[in-house]
C-alpha cells in the first residue's frame, strides 16, 4: 500500500526532530524556520509484537514487518494559502498525503525560538487550520461555479453534487474543516474523495512536550484536548528531544532502562507509528512459513482476493480460496497441523472480509 502521512506544523515545533526519530532518512534539524524546504520521505517499520510471536513459533529464515511512509513537510506560516513563505510548496506537498500528523509545540524553552514569539499550541493549530480552510474554500468555490449551471437546469447528479459542496463551503466559511461534513452516502463519499480537499484528510495531533510532561502532559496539552474535543481526532503526547535521545542508545537494554527511568513502557514514536497506521485506515494480515514470516498491509474492509492481490496480482486474478487461522489460535496451538486438528482452520471464499491479525494462505490458479 502506497499510503503516506505528512508531518505538518509551524516552523520550529519539532517536526524534523521527530521525523529523524521515526526514520533512517535524516531531515536537517535546526533552530530556525524553514530548515526543511523539500519534503523528506521515510519508510517506517510498524511495531507489531504479533509478528515477533509468530516468528518465535515458526523460526523462519527471515522476518518482514509492514511499513508506512512518513513525509516531513516544510513549516507553514500565516498567508500560506496566498503563497506566503513556502505556502505553495507546503500545500502542494500536503495534498499528496493521505493523512496528517499535526505537531504542536507544548513546551517552554527560551533557547528555541517560536516563529510567533510565544508558545500557544491552540493558536498554532488554528493558524494552520485557517490556511488549509482558505485554500479549500478557494477550491470548492471553483468546483461549485462549474456545476452550478447544470444543477439549476435540473441535472440530478449535478444538483446532488452542488448541494453537498455547498454544505462543505458553508462549513469552511464558519472556520470548520471539510472532514466535519461527513458524507451521507456513497455518492457523497466519492465526491469528497474526488475533491481532494486538504481539510478532509484525517488528522492526528502530536503534542511535543518537555521531559517532565511526557507521562501526564501539561497545561498546554489540556488546552489542545479541549480545542479538538469535537474533531474526533486522536492526540498523542511525546517529547521529540527525548525520542532523539532514545534513538541514540545502541542496545535494547539501554533503551528499556532509559524508558523505565522516565516512567514509560515504550518509546513515544512506537505509539505514534501505530496511531498513524490506524489513521490511514490500515490493518495487517500475516503469512507464516519456514522461508519467511511476513506482515502485509491492507485497507480495512478488503476481501480475501484483494488481500491476496497485495502479494501478487496473479493471486487475486486466480483466487480460489483462503485458508485462515486467527492469530490467537495460531499462538495457542503452535502449528498449522494442531490448528486443523482442533477444527480452527477456516476455509473462506471471495466474499470473506479479512480481519486484522489473520494468518492466511491463499489457493489460486492462473
Amino acid at each position: 500500500m502506497s499510503l503516506k502521512c505528512g508531518i505538518v506544523g509551524l516552523p520550529n515545533v519539532g517536526k524534523s526532530t521527530l521525523f529523524n526519530c521515526l526514520s533512517n532518512a535524516k531531515a536537517q534539524a535546526a533552530n530556525f524556520p524553514f530548515c526543511t524546504i523539500e519534503p523528506n520521505v521515510g519508510t517506517i517499520t510498524v511495531p507489531d509484537d504479533r509478528l515477533t510471536q509468530l516468528a518465535e513459533i515458526v523460526s523462519p529464515e527471515r522476518i518482514v514487518p509492514t511499513t508506512i511512509e512518513i513525509v516531513d513537510i516544510a513549516g507553514l506560516v500565516k498567508g500560506a494559502s496566498k503563497g506566503e513563505g513556502l505556502g505553495n510548496k507546503f500545500l502542494a506537498n500536503i495534498r499528496e498525503t493521505d493523512a496528517i500528523i499535526h505537531v504542536l509545540r507544548c513546551f517552554e524553552d527560551g533557547n528555541v525560538v517560536h516563529v510567533d514569539g510565544s508558545v500557544d499550541p491552540v493558536r498554532d493549530k488554528e493558524i494552520i487550520d485557517i490556511e488549509l480552510q482558505l485554500k479549500d474554500l478557494e477550491s470548492i468555490e471553483g468546483r461549485i461555479a462549474k456545476v452550478m449551471r447544470a444543477a439549476k437546469s435540473g441535472d440530478k447528479d449535478a444538483k446532488r453534487d452542488f448541494d453537498y459542496m455547498t454544505r462543505i463551503k458553508e462549513a469552511l466559511e464558519q472556520g470548520k474543516s471539510a472532514r466535519t461534513v461527513a458524507p451521507a452516502n456513497d455518492d457523497e463519499e466519492k465526491l469528497m474523495n474526488d475533491l481532494q480537499l486538504l481539510t478532509s484528510k484525517p488528522v492526528l495531533y502530536v503534542c511535543n512536550v518537555e521531559e517532565s510532561s511526557v507521562v501526564k502532559g501539561n497545561a498546554h496539552v489540556e488546552r489542545v484536548r479541549e480545542a479538538v474535543k469535537n474533531e474526533n481526532a486522536e492526540i498523542i503526547v511525546l517529547g521529540a528531544a527525548i525520542e532523539a535521545d532514545i534513538a541514540e542508545l545502541e542496545t535494547f537494554e539501554e533503551r528499556q532502562i532509559f524508558l523505565g527511568d522516565l516512567g514509560l513502557d515504550e518509546p513515544g514514536v512506537a505509539k505514534l507509528i501505530r496511531a498513524a497506521y490506524k489513521l490511514l485506515n490500515l490493518q495487517t494480515y500475516f503469512t507464516a512459513g519456514v522461508k519467511e514470516v511476513r506482515a502485509w498491509t491492507i485497507l480495512r474492509g478488503f476481501t480475501a482476493p484483494k488481500a491476496a492481490g497485495v502479494i501478487h496480482s496473479d493471486f487475486e486474478k486466480g483466487f480460489i480460496r483462503a485458508e485462515v487461522i486467527k492469530y490467537n489460535d495460531y499462538i495457542h496451538y503452535k502449528t498449522e497441523a494442531a490448528v486443523k486438528e482442533a477444527g480452527k482452520l477456516g476455509v473462506e471464499g471471495k466474499e470473506y472480509i479479512v480481519q486484522d491479525g489473520d494468518v492466511m494462505h491463499f489457493r489460486f490458479n492462473v
